[in-house]
């Protein structure tokens, strides 16, 4: 597992512990909703709509209970009513005239007016709940189309600003936690933005309207009403506090659920050559556990909240419904206060939408939590400065003429760690420049440098005269070309892998570019020539043969300053004589560095640096450097002999080369 390493471990940690501002992350996120404040607008006049709907349909059911069936059962109950049903004799008169503001009674109507007005005020509460339903999709509707531009804006700027972090970034984050934060947790913001928030704020509106109608009915009975809200909100807040913690821990647990699949679907060719299935199997099996049991914990507080919200709900309307059966059945309540049975039905219903939007709110709001979390992580990605930068006074990179200095150059990728020390050395226009020596010494380090993948710490590296730092990266890099040992391609056509450093290039300069590379013999073979699709990073193709599409890239953008790093390793010698002498035409009047371990790419540079613990312990060409017998005729030895125990032809071996072989 990756914790054990010490490294994503750690930093998930430091992640969980670091302090949160939930104001100022949804501060942040509301300002990504500036250009659709119009949609916003509408959307908060169709809650408004929507609301009036739900507050106005109890209303008029309580007043078909006082002014249409109250006066009709007390019609036929008067002679003979049992002394328990005295409170339907008048009990509809005495509150029909202050209950009955959305409609007209007529003491005098008959029968079947009294019909046709209750059938009336049916129908207009049946209105009412079919606008409110659809004001209320077309409220949803509005909401998911802003919040979905917000989203895409949202990945978007993720995706770019991806593309800026320095490699360091990624040399200490794993791909897949990366990528689980512009899927996953944008995705969880998108579901809040859509349906969560506008519940909140359609509750939050319904809540208040509602204290406001409870009031103006009765202000003692509002009260007994809201008996059990300071229990509600300390519920809300200490259970959506709980929620919050856990869903941040979700949010670690799926990236890295995330980045144990993205680095065993990377690496199972290894894994399964060195028999280690069910090992990885049992990892992700503990990674997806932790993730489990996160999401458990999460869930569980979430659930709990809304049967604790709902039973103190019903708390609350048996508390009305006691002081109000009492009133109904006495004339009047201890407040002095005459309740009507219609009068009575309307406030019940207000008292359990009063729940309703608390419960809702509460319910959303840990949803939201799961969001807040997740736009924390994003904005703390997006909070990530790149540890390179273009300065602010920095100028496009001229034409390369190819003179690049390192001037007393240290460099380090964590601090008081050194891995170059004091670094001085020039090359010269058109000059090849190899750089040897053991494993960590410095050598890909030299070649990060020069197109400012990383800054150095002390020094300077300069081309033409111009520091590195002095320019923009993307005109320096636009003219360096990279062939690197681990080759990457995309999962495109071969032709589109070739054209990826100048895609403006014609079909004929790309095969020509194949052609020096020894790449389009084998590209003609492929099912669908330059047109067929490659897998995940070049699946279909040899190593060899991806090395080769790299190399033929890098011909391609034609750049001023080539750096090869192990470019051949990969290929049999046959093929390596044939990437050579393309070599030589590619690196023909340009300036190029090269890291290899093969001698023929060495043994024709204009000046061998040897590199030892971050320093350049021995500097010459090739058969000056084994005539000294200094470090480079020891390493010569232990990597190169059984190499050059078998010349080629016309490698052009010197005097002093056979003295020190024979001398070996």
């Amino acid at each position: 597992m990756h914790g054990p390493m010490g490294g994503p471990r750690r930093m998930m940690e430091q992640e969980i512990s670091k302090p949160r501002q939930t104001g100022a992350t949804l501060a942040r996120l509301a300002q990504y909703f500036r250009p659709y404040t119009l949609a916003l607008i509408v959307v908060v006049l169709l809650i408004v709509a929507s609301t009036w709907t739900q507050v106005t349909a109890p209303q008029l059911i309580g007043q078909s209970v006082d002014c249409y069936l109250m006066p009709a059962a007390a019609e036929r109950l008067t002679a003979g009513a049992p002394a328990s049903m005295s409170f339907l004799q008048g009990g509809g008169s005495a509150g029909a005239g202050a209950n009955c503001t959305y409609t007209t009674v007529d003491p005098a109507a008959t029968a079947e007016e009294n019909i046709a007005g209750l059938g009336g005020l049916i129908l207009r509460v049946l209105g009412l709940y079919i606008g409110g339903a659809l004001v209320s999709g077309l409220m949803f509707f509005i909401m998911t189309w802003a919040g979905q531009r917000v989203l895409r804006s949202l990945r978007v700027e993720v995706f770019r600003h991806l593309h800026r972090l320095s490699l360091a970034y990624y040399a200490e984050n794993e791909a897949g936690s990366v990528m689980s934060r512009i899927t996953n947790d944008t995705e969880t913001i998108a579901q809040a933005i859509s349906f969560t928030l506008v519940n909140v704020l359609s509750g939050a509106l319904l809540l208040v309207w509602i204290v406001i109608k409870m009031v103006q009915l009765s202000l003692p009975y509002a009260l007994l009403s809201m008996v059990v809200l300071p229990a509600m909100l300390v519920a809300t807040f200490w259970f959506s506090a709980q929620a919050r913690k856990a869903f941040r821990q979700t949010r670690l647990e799926i990236g890295r659920v995330n980045a144990d699949l993205q680095e065993s679907i990377s690496g199972v060719r290894e894994v399964q050559a060195f028999g280690r299935e069910e090992a990885n199997i049992e990892s992700f099996r503990e990674s997806n556990a932790a993730n489990r049991d996160a999401n458990i914990r999460a869930v569980s507080f979430t659930a709990a909240l809304a049967p604790t919200l709902e039973a103190l709900g019903y708390v609350a309307i048996a508390i009305v419904t006691a002081a109000g059966g009492l009133a109904l059945l006495r004339g009047t309540d201890l407040f002095g206060t005459v309740m009507s049975l219609g009068l009575m039905v309307t406030f019940l219903a207000y008292v359990q939408r009063f729940n309703q939007p608390i419960q809702q709110i509460s319910v959303m709001w840990a949803n939201i939590q799961s969001a807040i979390a997740g736009a924390e992580r994003i904005f703390s990605l997006l909070d990530t400065q790149p540890d390179v930068v273009d300065r602010p006074q920095a100028a496009a990179m001229p034409a390369i003429q190819g003179r690049v200095e390192f001037d007393h150059v240290g460099a380090s990728y964590r601090p008081g760690i050194p891995v170059l020390r004091d670094v001085s050395f020039e090359v010269q226009p058109g000059q090849t420049t190899a750089i040897v020596g053991p494993t960590g010494a410095g050598k890909t380090t030299i070649i990060n440098l020069i197109p400012r993948f990383y800054d150095v710490a002390e020094g300077s590296v300069r081309i033409d005269g111009r520091d590195v730092r002095d320019v923009t990266r993307a005109t320096l890099r636009r003219q360096i070309g990279i062939v690197l040992q681990d080759t990457f391609l995309f999962s495109d056509s071969v032709i589109n892998n070739i054209r990826f450093g100048r895609p403006e290039a014609s079909d004929d300069e790309v095969r020509q570019a194949a052609e020096l590379a020894h790449a389009d013999e084998f590209i003609r073979r492929l099912p669908q020539g330059y047109d067929t699709v490659l897998g995940e990073h070049g699946a279909g193709l040899s190593q060899g043969q991806r090395q080769l599409v790299a190399i033929a890239r890098a011909a391609l953008a034609n750049p001023r300053i080539l750096i090869l790093d192990e470019a051949t390793s990969s290929v049999d010698t046959r093929t390596e004589r044939q990437i050579q002498k393309a070599l030589d035409l590619l690196l023909k009047g340009r300036t190029s560095f090269v890291i290899a371990h093969r001698l023929s790419t060495i043994r024709n540079a204009d000046q061998v640096l040897v590199m030892r613990d971050g320093q350049i312990v021995e500097r010459g060409k090739h058969d000056e450097l084994l005539t000294r017998r200094g470090a480079y005729y020891e390493l010569y030895m232990s990597q190169f002999r059984a190499e050059d125990t078998a010349p080629v032809a016309g490698n052009g071996h010197t005097a002093a080369v056979a003295a020190a072989l024979a001398a070996g």
